[in-house]
């Protein structure tokens, strides 16, 4: 993957015939989705990372809302990243990341949106800083869209929410979920997921950072934290290296 993003003024690479290509931001949970997908069913891909706070004019054409991540081959566009990565999963059959039974494809991709109770929240806790009731209110709210998903894995009963191995709405949950350890560093202590209460979804954790699709995408918590703090002071760091 390039690590470098382009910013206004950059030229659009020629996109050679029959190559896929990925318009991405290396800190974006929404491309990260995509980049999963792809690693879990081993496509081959060109990645190009965007600055989304500076982004070249071409690439407006190619994404109308300016938003990553966008897919692109031989002149044909897919934007969204549930949508991307559901046409990934039907243009490369296997592994199969959905269940067969169209009921409980249905309700996994419910559940995918339904996980905006998580990570809305979280975004209010970012923006929150020394607004001691904002934080404590987001973070409450945090929690308890927390408390869905893990009331849902303990009634499956099963390692990930895909069964034995992640499943489709294992990735698409799975880039906020990287982000969770950062909360303590940006908001301070009292700001982490308690295993007495998240006993599943701890466990969950864990056992997805040993994933190789997951390994392949992951950054650390300092990581994460190190852009989003630029990111709020209005100087994120695109290509900055831990």
């Amino acid at each position: 993957m390039s690590d470098k993003h382009l910013t206004a003024g950059s030229p659009c690479p020629p996109l050679q015939p029959g190559v896929m290509r990925i318009y991405s931001m290396r800190f974006c949970p929404f491309a990260q989705r995509v980049r999963l997908v792809l690693a879990a069913k081993g496509i081959d891909s060109e990645i190009v990372n965007i600055n989304t706070h500076n982004k070249p004019d071409w690439f407006f054409d190619k994404s109308p809302l300016g938003k990553v991540p966008v897919l692109e081959k031989d002149g044909e566009i897919v934007c969204e990243s549930a949508i991307v990565s559901d046409y990934l999963d039907e243009v490369f059959p296997e592994p199969a990341l959905y269940p067969k039974d169209p009921w409980k494809k249905a309700q996994d991709r419910s559940l995918a949106e339904i996980w905006s109770k998580v990570y809305g929240p979280m975004y209010k806790l970012y923006s929150a800083r020394g607004d001691q009731q904002a934080k404590t209110k987001a973070f409450d709210d945090f929690l308890s869209g927390l408390d869905f998903f893990e009331g849902e894995l303990a009634k499956r009963g099963t390692t990930y929410f895909g069964g034995e191995r992640p499943g489709m709405l294992d990735y698409m949950i799975w880039p906020h979920s990287e982000r969770f350890a950062m909360l303590t560093i940006l908001a301070g202590d009292g700001c982490e997921i308690a295993r007495h209460r998240h006993p599943n979804m701890c466990s969950w954790i864990d056992r997805m950072k040993e994933d190789p699709a997951v390994k392949t995408t992951y950054l650390t918590p300092e990581e994460h934290f190190g852009f989003v703090k630029g990111y709020l002071g209005g100087n994120p760091e695109y290509d900055r290296k831990q």
